[in-house]
């Protein structure tokens, strides 16, 4: 459980550090992606890559240390 606290505390603090360095102002508002609104589509697909990416590890995390003991 530690393991998974340390992982997720991470995971937090990453996600607050790029939110605190975003820009306010979007530099050119006719942008394709925002103005189609496929931002949001590419947003969603990273973060579900990410999720699974990290279960991923995380399920591997687990299988190995079943192994050692």
């Amino acid at each position: 459980m530690n393991k998974l606290t340390r992982i997720i505390s991470v995971m937090l603090l990453t996600i607050t550090t790029i939110a605190a360095q975003a820009q306010t102002a979007v530099a050119e508002p006719e942008d394709f992606m925002h103005s189609n609104g496929k931002i949001y589509v590419v947003v969603a697909v990273v973060v579900t890559i990410l999720l699974g990416l990290f279960f991923y590890v995380y399920s591997l995390d687990r299988k190995i240390s079943k192994m050692e003991k």
